[in-house]
């Protein structure tokens, strides 16, 4: 029995860790997606930004975000967990091998490396929104606050078992933990920040400005694409005995079809409203189809799924026309692809999930919208007064590549301003 034990323990240890690698793997398809969506002179700057924040993510989450989130039995009240800081060295072995009832089934150091990356995915939404235009200090000081403290709370409220989670708010992976977090902090700075010079004319008319690199951003997709089966699959949390095998395996396919039917349905819109396919719509069209299912991947059969999914590609077109009719500029879609597919995919929850409700799920969302948006509305306006968050005009149209980090991702287009 003993070795049974410790056989299980191991095997859902390294799914969990080998999980966290493949959403680890999520911050390379962040990075290559945003490069390829931003203009050519921005294209070193968001890729610093990228594996700066992940890096400061796991620092933070490290020193006091982990702790925040997940305080077992020191938790001061289900509204606040209180604050301690470092990572202890125990990874519970003896309680697992001596079948203690509630005993943990995987090591409590993979549970720390499976949920820092989920922390700098909520960072990664982030980047993408404020580019071009955003100072790089100003976004890696949001970031560190972000991920040792915004972050984790409200993760603490549903996923280390706070009052969300005892009013039966449902979130399997994170539709609204993790990606609605991320879009609201996002919108925050956004509003604060401004568009992009020229992106919207004083005669009412938007200027479409096109990313540098298509090949860049679909591969950053399909990076994105395959690090969500260990997103979704590792959120399991366990793969050792048939049941949860099963379970694994039917996360993997609903997480498939939700983003095929997330492209199939954006491609079909936008060809009925502009008669012709738009690559970067097909590309929100995948990521909007994963965030829908995120909410719940278990549940729905992998027909449900790929409805769920076509659902977000179709909601992700019109978000995107909406939010730029509304001037708010975001360059790579990610407010409507986490924010507003995210609610989406909170509220789809009932239709498959009978533990669910609807007042449950709106409760859910709008406390971890609120308390998102408001605290980040403050540490950017703090930041704002303190250092500024937005380049200068010159800078924004010399590209912020030479402004903030002195060399170009292209050096042989010097000349070009494109």
């Amino acid at each position: 029995m003993e070795q049974i034990a410790e056989l299980s323990y191991a095997l859902d240890t390294f799914y969990f860790l080998v999980s966290g690698a493949l959403v680890m793997w999520m911050a390379a398809g962040f990075s290559m997606l945003e490069a390829g969506l931003v203009r050519s002179k921005n294209t070193a700057e968001i890729l610093t930004k990228n594996i700066a924040l992940f890096a400061i993510a796991c620092l933070m989450y490290m020193i006091m975000g982990y702790n925040i989130m997940y305080p077992g039995d020191s938790a001061v009240s289900a509204y606040w967990p209180g604050i301690s800081f470092f990572l202890g060295a125990d990874n519970a072995v003896a309680d697992v091998v001596s079948g203690a009832e509630g005993a943990p089934y995987y090591s409590n150091m993979s549970d720390f490396f499976f949920q820092v990356v989920f922390v700098a995915t909520a960072m990664s939404i982030v980047s993408g929104a404020v580019a071009e235009r955003m100072k790089l200090w100003a976004f890696l000081a949001f970031a560190t606050i972000f991920t040792a403290f915004i972050y984790p709370l409200q993760g603490y409220w549903k996923w280390g078992g706070g009052f969300l989670d005892a009013a039966g708010f449902q979130d399997f992976a994170g539709s609204g933990v993790v990606h609605m977090c991320g879009a609201a902090a996002a919108l925050a700075g956004v509003l604060l920040l401004g568009a992009r010079k020229g992106k919207y004319q004083a005669n009412g008319q938007i200027k479409p400005i096109p990313g540098a690199n298509m090949p860049l951003a679909t591969l950053g997709t399909f990076i994105l694409w395959m690090g969500w089966f260990g997103f979704n699959g590792g959120s399991e949390l366990k793969v050792s005995d048939v049941g949860e095998a099963n379970a694994v395996a039917l996360v993997f396919v609903n997480t498939n079809m939700a983003a095929a039917g997330g492209v199939v349905a954006a491609l079909i819109t936008v060809r009925l409203l502009w008669g012709k396919a738009d690559l970067t719509m097909a590309l929100n069209g995948a990521l909007a189809g994963l965030v829908a299912i995120t909410a719940e991947p278990l549940n729905p059969t992998p027909g449900q799924a790929t409805l769920i999914g076509m659902a977000g590609g179709v909601l992700v077109v019109f978000a995107i026309i909406t939010l730029d009719k509304m001037r708010i500029d975001d360059p790579v879609g990610a407010i409507s692809v986490h924010g507003v597919v995210g609610i989406l995919g909170l509220l789809l929850v009932p239709l498959t999930n009978t533990d669910a409700t609807l007042g449950a799920q709106l409760y859910g969302l709008a406390v971890i919208f609120g308390w998102t948006f408001v605290a980040s509305l403050v540490i950017w306006a703090i930041l704002k007064g303190i250092m500024g968050i937005r380049v200068s005009e010159e800078h924004e149209y010399e590209g912020v590549d030479l402004a903030e980090c002195g060399i170009e991702a292209y050096p042989e287009f010097t000349g070009s301003k494109s």
